[in-house]
């Protein structure tokens, strides 16, 4: 979902760097190097890194470069660096695999047991969903929809105060709630800023391809080879069609956000709870030299009916402290 498949493929070095293992200074200029070069050739949008906010950034991570002597200092003080940044979804970590490997298995994770629970107050469901990462989770919800369908709920809870983001199980958390076919959104990569000077608007998004399915590996694929593409989901079975409320606070982040937008601007539920923090960019995994992976954002996102959530985050339909969201949507 970025720039035109400029994917800075890199060796595999062993520096001697390994996690706390000392090196001499400037082990890692070349690391620094090519964290900024893969910034700037896969950026959803190339204006963005043309701010002084950005260039400062290159320039503390070179200086970071000539000064670490750790794997553990330069990841920290890469960390440190972008606290404060433009944009989110980047990040640096040590690299175990590949990075086209990391993405693939991906598809196959396991979230484990504590991504999805389902609870009952008389005749109301509570289903918290923590990630939308993992196929155990995908399976989860729709197991946790044929409960609430075949007990007959009043209405419907959805959990997501402390849903960190992840792939694709916005997929049936949303799909068992509609009767026709949506576009949540739209993915907007670098190659729509190649003939566009502006972001797409409303007028634009008819032209966007839909995408639908679960696979991270083919979205990105797929998006990366697109200036603007829909995020479409279509209706599933059992369909619960009871009030639903959604809660959100300040950690529900990108994918949640996008699930909490869809349902409340497609007037399927309202929010409860705190303003979202607009974490919403779509990223990608790239090798870099020292033995990193390096996620960068390649595509921005914008709801059909919101606007872009980058920055912006989804506004709850009643604001509470987060901790008290649920007994207040249980007493609604």
């Amino acid at each position: 979902m970025s720039r035109a498949l400029l994917i800075v493929a890199v060796c595999w070095l062993t520096s001697g760097t390994a996690h706390g293992t000392p090196a001499q200074a400037g082990a890692f200029r070349d690391t620094a190097a090519a964290i900024n070069k893969t910034i700037r050739a896969s950026h959803f949008r190339p204006a963005e890194l043309d701010s002084d906010a950005f260039r400062r950034i290159e320039r503390d991570t070179i200086a970071l470069g000539e000064r670490a002597t750790s794997d553990d200092e330069f990841i920290k003080g890469f960390g440190a660096i972008w606290r404060d940044a433009p944009f989110s979804h980047v990040g640096l970590r040590k690299a175990e695999e590949p990075a086209a490997d990391r993405i693939a298995r991906l598809d196959t994770s396991q979230a484990g047991p504590d991504a999805v629970s389902l609870a009952w107050r008389d005749s109301t469901a509570i289903l918290t969903v923590n990630t939308m990462n993992g196929v155990d989770t995908i399976k989860a919800i729709d197991a946790a929809y044929g409960e609430i369908v075949s007990r007959k709920a009043g209405r419907l809870i959805i959990d997501l105060r402390r849903n960190t983001g992840g792939a694709f199980a916005v997929v049936p958390l949303v799909g068992h709630l509609i009767e026709k076919p949506i576009d949540l959104g739209v993915f907007v990569t670098a190659s729509w800023y190649d003939d566009h000077k502006r972001p797409p608007g409303p007028d634009d998004f008819s032209s966007a391809r839909p995408w639908l399915g679960y696979s991270v590996s083919s979205f990105q694929a797929d998006v990366m080879t697109r200036p603007l593409t829909s995020y479409r989901i279509e209706p599933m079975q059992p369909h619960f069609q009871g009030p639903v409320i959604v809660l959100a606070s300040a950690r529900s982040i990108s994918a949640a956000e996008i699930a909490a937008d869809a349902l409340q601007s497609t007037g399927r539920a309202k929010i409860v709870g705190e303003k979202t923090p607009g974490i919403c960019l779509s990223s990608k995994l790239f090798d870099i030299p020292g033995g990193f992976h390096l996620r960068v954002p390649i595509a921005d996102y914008y709801s059909i009916r919101g606007g872009r959530l980058e920055g912006v985050g989804v506004v709850p339909d009643i604001s509470v402290r987060a901790d008290d969201a649920l007994e207040l949507a249980l007493g609604l």
